[in-house]
């Protein structure tokens, strides 16, 4: 069955290796098989900060990350909020068709909150979901690969569609969300891995970074070297991120170095690490920032035609 799949980024820094492998690599074999529009979603950049930073910079490092790892644009449409102001304009009747109650029983919005680093909730963040709902649904979006914890927004969005279809006629397909397999990758301090943290590997990080940073890794005083993630999470985070990158188990790799101790891991996967990243670093040098803002400006124009076509089907369906 062909699928219609939208996933995304907020530009709030460069992508980073957890990146790569929870899903700018299944993006990329998606973008042969189904429909895709990616979004640089950098509205939502706004939802738990005050100013949205470098904001061009970073949405320039998403659009060579994306090109850099083989996201192909004759495949894909890459798209920005604010260039599409008809797919906002779907946040207003979608917000009809939920309640404050079910707005703040969302355990996604509850943890994002307690993250923020605003004093007081904005409104923004509050309908978050829905919002999100709007970037699936403006394109009849039927496939939206999710960790566990943006499951929650897929249910917003299955109601949205669901109660609109129920209340003014068939307009939207009620999507699915698709959840991933890759193992989940701490960052290198054992804390989640976040571009704001500086626990993570960037893509575009040089050689002698990306040594630097894995020198610095949390791990422990055990020498003899096993892959036990429940007493051992950060040596057992190192082991899966250097077999994600030699395509090897984890256990194998343990065994390998067995009482060679952190730093013969922490060579290894440094070794491992910059190998896997040379030909996406290679190709990210290569790339034209000119073109690469060209593609979206291309597919921002193929969004807007897709958003307009999907207000004015909302607007007869509600008798506007």
């Amino acid at each position: 069955m062909n699928h219609t799949v939208l996933t995304g980024d907020r530009p709030t820094g460069p992508l980073h290796l957890g990146h790569y492998f929870g899903t700018l690599a299944n993006r990329v074999r998606l973008q042969d098989i189904h429909q895709m529009f990616v979004l640089v979603a950098d509205y939502q950049v706004i939802i738990d900060r005050d100013l949205p930073g470098r904001i061009q910079a970073n949405i320039d490092d998403l659009l060579l990350d994306y090109l850099a790892v083989g996201i192909d644009p004759g495949k894909v449409t890459i798209f920005q909020h604010s260039a599409i102001p008809e797919l906002n304009q779907l946040l207003l009747p979608f917000l009809s068709l939920v309640s404050v109650a079910e707005l703040q029983r969302n355990p996604t919005v509850k943890d994002e909150i307690a993250h923020s680093s605003q004093s007081a909730v904005s409104g923004l963040m509050f309908t978050y979901p829905v919002h999100q709902a709007a970037d699936i649904l403006f394109c009849k979006g039927t496939l939206v690969p999710v960790g566990k914890d943006q499951l929650p927004h897929v249910e917003v969005t299955r109601l949205v569609a669901r109660r609109f279809n129920e209340r003014y006629g068939p307009v939207f397909p009620v999507p699915e969300a698709m959840m991933g397999d890759a193992p989940l990758l701490h960052g290198l301090d054992g804390g989640k891995m976040s571009k704001s943290r500086g626990n993570a590997i960037t893509l575009k990080a040089s050689e002698d970074e990306t040594a630097a940073l894995i020198r610095g890794a949390r791990t422990d005083a055990d020498r003899h070297i096993t892959y036990d993630p429940e007493s051992r999470p950060e040596v057992a985070n190192l082991l899966t991120l250097a077999g994600l990158c030699l395509g090897r188990a984890p256990e194998e790799i343990a065994e390998e170095i067995g009482y060679g101790g952190a730093a013969r891991l922490k060579g290894m996967l440094t070794e491992a690490v910059n190998e896997f990243l040379r030909p996406i670093r290679k190709r990210r040098s290569e790339v034209d920032l000119a073109e690469a803002r060209q593609v979206l400006r291309e597919g921002n124009a193929r969004a807007r035609e897709r958003a307009v076509r999907t207000l004015e089907e909302v607007r007869q369906a509600m008798g506007f």
